[in-house]
């Protein structure tokens, strides 16, 4: 109730003196009415001490949700306020109320012969909960202000102001002359007249009640100039009610955009236009026509043929007009699962519009993700791809009606303790080494076989996923050979729900053909030179592998230095050079998610994955949500 405002004044001051031209609602019932008519009764007769006593002091200007307590003439004392406050923010508090007001200044535009006339004050006042927030009043400054200058825009084109005005004043001495002559009309007053005659009123009432209902503004002033306004309060209350989205909420999102982001639209085409003034309408349907939520924005900013700047712009004020939302691209590696406060109750009217659409049970769906849960984990190859599109129009839905959250896969860089890693178990030269590598670890530590055989296991279930945004492509199964397991290791490995990819190339052979036709002494005839010279090369290239591999290491602070050293694959230039890269970029403070890496950096997940799992004994590896889009959705 906070966001609505309570009341809409319009108040003139000239050379003719103070006046208040209109207010809306005007039907109010005041609480010293009340109070008056709930202790008389006009059938009675008073006794002498009803006569002597005065109602109770008025403390609250509020009565019903509309403002109350205050007669046309005090309103137009407040509010016509001298030539040195106007065009300047304009704030009075009374009791429970807060005014808040931009006055603006203006010269009357009378005729062809006198172009110019007097000065002209106007008002427009909105009548506010006392305890609203900062940003609420400012957001209705801001609209006040930009009524002002409509206002003086149509005064100075066609003097359109002025027409009003005389039109306004007309009606209320009309009014008043009919009802000194006892000719009004019973329940009629000077403000209903006004509403049938005058546009201008007809526009500040339209305005309060579309304020009121979505907080949304779209109207056009004397037909030709358009103002459109967004009460973010108000209006992101229409897809999750009872969370106010403040603008700076919305900023932040905002500047926290990336490329590697995607848009969900909340509401349908049609209802998209009038969030735009005309000059942006051929922007925004060029933007629509590349718009697909599978999609970055790097992705429509190329189709729609816009620079990602003005997409950045585009989609801002869709989400800021609560016709968007920011969401990562949809792929079936993204990890979903319930809102903390999703509105799933047994009366929950969502769930009749789920089965509207879909003919299925909203909780049997969502009970889907009651933990967190990737898409590719909800599909098979063998599913129809009518199931699967199915699926993805689901998800959706629920994305829309913010019912799921979806968690990105973060990392953090963390030594175990003393710096010092307990030194993994060499791996057992075999074919098939998943047995062979369990039975050493069992003998080394048999309490620990349970614990090696699942990590075994874990790291042994590969799939190559989505690397590049591909919405349901085939899975494929590779075989690798397993990682080292450390004994008494406490550190994570990487999921099986994130799919990793890592190749083994063990069909290659380690000798080359012979050819047909050579003689032995010609293909196996090594000279001493040869032998002495290759294992120079050897030597020299282990030499400048082991330099490199200290050089790197100087990357690390000790302890992690020492940890990452005793890790068998430090030994690797390849990989150490990698997990350095990503080091000092600062991507394992637990602050980048995975794709946000792999989009900077231009790698593919298996890889990324790939390097996290060689690794993982001294990275931790956590879900959350995005706290850039987090902020559209939660309080805090």
């Amino acid at each position: 109730m906070e966001v609505n405002p309570l009341s809409i004044i319009l108040v003139k001051s000239d050379s003719k003196g103070d006046r208040l031209l209109f207010r809306y609602p005007y039907r109010v019932e005041s609480n010293e009415t009340s109070y008056q008519n709930k202790r008389r009764n006009p059938y009675s007769i008073p006794a002498q001490e009803d006569i002597l006593q005065s109602p109770p002091p008025q403390t609250s200007n509020i009565h019903q949700g509309q403002l109350s307590g205050f007669t046309d003439e005090v309103l137009s004392t407040l509010f016509a306020v001298k030539a040195e406050l106007c065009n300047q923010k304009f704030e009075l508090k009374v009791n429970d109320v807060r005014f808040v007001a931009h006055p603006t200044l203006m010269q009357s535009k009378i005729g062809k012969e006198e172009p110019s006339g007097s000065s002209i004050l106007i008002n427009i006042v909105f009548a506010l909960y006392a305890q609203a927030s900062y940003s609420i009043v400012k957001c209705y400054y801001e609209l006040s202000k930009r009524l002002g200058n409509a206002l003086v825009y149509e005064e100075n084109r066609v003097g359109y102001l002025t027409d009003e005005m005389k039109l306004i004043l007309k009606t209320h001495d009309e009014v008043a002359e009919n009802i000194e002559e006892g000719r009004s009309l019973r329940g009629i007053t000077a403000f209903d007249q006004i509403l049938e005659r005058s546009s201008l009123a007809l526009c500040l009432k339209t305005i309060y009640q579309d304020l009121c209902s979505t907080g949304l503004l779209n109207i056009t002033i004397n037909q030709f100039i358009t103002l459109s306004f967004c009460l973010p309060q108000k209006a992101h209350q229409f897809h999750k009610k009872g969370v106010v989205v403040e603008p700076e909420a919305i900023d932040r999102c905002l500047k926290s955009l990336k490329p590697y982001h995607g848009m969900l639209l909340l509401v349908d085409y049609t209802e998209l236009l009038d969030c735009v003034p005309p000059s942006g309408a051929v922007m925004l349907t060029k933007l629509l026509n590349a718009y697909n939520p599978f999609k970055t924005l790097q992705n429509i900013a190329t189709d729609a043929d816009f620079a990602i700047k003005h997409v950045y712009e585009l989609v801002g004020h869709l989400v800021y007009w609560a016709k968007a939302t920011i969401i990562y691209p949809l792929c079936e590696t993204n990890v979903y699962v319930i809102a903390p406060d999703a509105p799933l109750h047994n009366h929950s009217p969502l769930a009749e519009k789920f089965y509207a659409k879909f003919s299925m049970n909203l909780f049997e769906v969502i009970s889907e993700f009651s933990l967190p849960t990737s898409i590719g984990h909800l599909t098979t190859p063998l599913q129809y791809p009518t199931k699967q599109g199915t699926l993805v129009q689901m998800v959706l839905w629920m994305l829309q009606h913010h019912l799921l959250m979806q968690l990105h896969t973060y990392v953090q860089f963390m030594p175990t303790d003393h710096g010092e890693c307990i030194k993994a178990v060499e791996p057992v030269a075999s074919t098939n080494s998943v047995n062979d590598s369990a039975n050493v670890i069992t003998q080394n530590n048999p309490s620990n076989m349970e614990d090696s055989m699942e990590t075994l296991d874990e790291s042994s279930e590969l799939s190559n996923g989505a690397e590049n945004g591909q919405v349901f492509g085939p899975m494929s199964i590779e075989s690798s050979q397993p990682m080292p397991v450390p004994k008494n290791s406490c550190c994570r490995s990487i999921s099986e729900d994130h799919y990793s990819e890592i190749g083994a190339d063990s069909n290659i052979s380690d000798h080359m053909g012979v050819p047909a036709g050579s003689s032995n002494k010609s293909n196996y005839s090594i000279s001493q030179s040869d032998t002495m010279s290759t294992e120079n090369c050897e030597s020299l290239a282990s030499m400048e592998d082991d330099d490199k591999i200290k050089e790197l290491l100087m990357a690390f602070q000790e302890p992690g230095r020492s940890a990452v050293r005793d890790l068998p694959a430090a030994s690797n230039v390849e990989d150490l050079t990698l997990m350095v890269k990503l080091y000092q970029a600062g991507y394992f403070k637990g602050e980048h998610h995975l794709e946000e890496i792999m989009y900077f950096e231009n790698l593919r997940r298996s890889q990324l994955l790939q390097l996290l799992d060689k690794f993982r004994d001294v990275l931790i590896i956590y879900e959350t949500e995005d706290p850039a889009i987090a902020t559209l959705y939660t309080q805090t």
